[in-house]
């Protein structure tokens, strides 16, 4: 079993309607996505909106969330400032987070060398296990395979990569080269299959938000050695990944705007996200019909 689970969702960060954040909502959040299947959660990532949280903020979701389930937490610490990310970091240990996610500096884009000083800062402030984030589309940089492998190896507690780099075939190499117990977990909804054949435990997604059971059943198939199987239920989601996120909506929007539609009241994204657009909700809507008629063929 991967350390975390193999099911992960990188949670949305629940709002009131004055734009407040809403602890209660997020606790609510949480126990239904462990009901609905999930090993373990993300919060204040990406989808979390963690760049519009302020500290306060971030710390007490971290805090509600641990306290609300029994999964592993695994908290989003780290900004685009070495400093802030290790006091973030610190602060998370004490507040019964399972482990951090330590994204890529973004907007700076600094060398290897400054990405390597990074992330080690971050590792040598806690003695929770680190998630390393690679995701250049939004940060600007990619942690380069051989910085990955150098940081596998010589740091402790950098135990897994949350890959949302774009190309299995890279990761490949360095899943064939990295010490035994890194793990990897898929960072991109779309290539958690192409990166299982390669050597991921699980993933830390988005469209698990409401597919936490169907990620189980793929996951499930492929361990048992049906690759049929496991291609059947991640064909019957290639339609939530494509509504997840997009250039119109853009992740967290799409994931609010189901949670909504789904009874969770999660409320609107914080700008610069925006409300989301007209439309969205009846895409939504379609997307659930034919998800739960994939789901009952597969019954059949």
């Amino acid at each position: 079993m991967a350390r975390f689970g193999r099911v992960l969702t990188a949670m949305v960060t629940p709002f009131a309607a004055d734009g407040s954040l809403d602890l209660d909502a997020a606790r609510r959040l949480a126990r239904w996505l462990v009901d609905e299947g999930n090993d373990g959660l993300v919060v204040a990532g990406t989808t979390g909106e963690a760049p519009v949280l302020t500290d306060d903020e971030r710390l007490a979701l971290i805090a509600a969330v641990a306290e609300a389930v029994t999964v592993p937490v695994v908290a989003g610490t780290a900004t685009n400032d070495t400093a802030h990310s290790v006091h973030l970091t610190r602060q998370a240990a004490a507040l019964g987070a399972a482990g951090v996610l330590a994204v890529t500096p973004y907007y700076n884009r600094p060398s290897q060398a400054g990405i390597e000083a990074h992330l080690r800062a971050v590792c040598a402030s806690t003695e929770l296990p680190v998630v390393l984030y690679d995701i250049p589309v939004r940060t600007g940089r990619k942690i380069s395979t051989a910085l990955l492998l150098t940081l596998a190896r010589e740091v402790p507690n950098a135990v897994a990569v949350k890959d949302a780099a774009g190309s299995p075939a890279e990761t490949a190499v360095l899943m064939s080269q990295a010490p035994a117990g890194f793990e990897l977990y898929s960072g991109d909804d779309g290539l958690t299959l192409p990166l299982l054949a390669v050597g991921g435990c699980g993933t830390i997604g988005v469209a698990t938000h409401w597919t936490a059971g169907d990620h189980q059943e793929l996951f499930s198939c492929w361990e048992r050695g049906d690759v049929a199987g496991a291609r059947a239920v991640n064909a019957s989601l290639l339609e939530s990944f494509a509504f997840e996120t997009g250039d119109e909506h853009p992740n967290p929007l799409p994931t609010k705007v189901m949670m909504n539609l789904l009874g969770r009241g999660v409320g609107e994204a914080r700008l610069p996200m925006g409300p989301p657009p007209p439309g969205l909700e009846d895409r939504a809507r379609g997307v659930l019909e034919r998800l739960e008629r994939a789901r009952a063929a597969r019954r059949r």
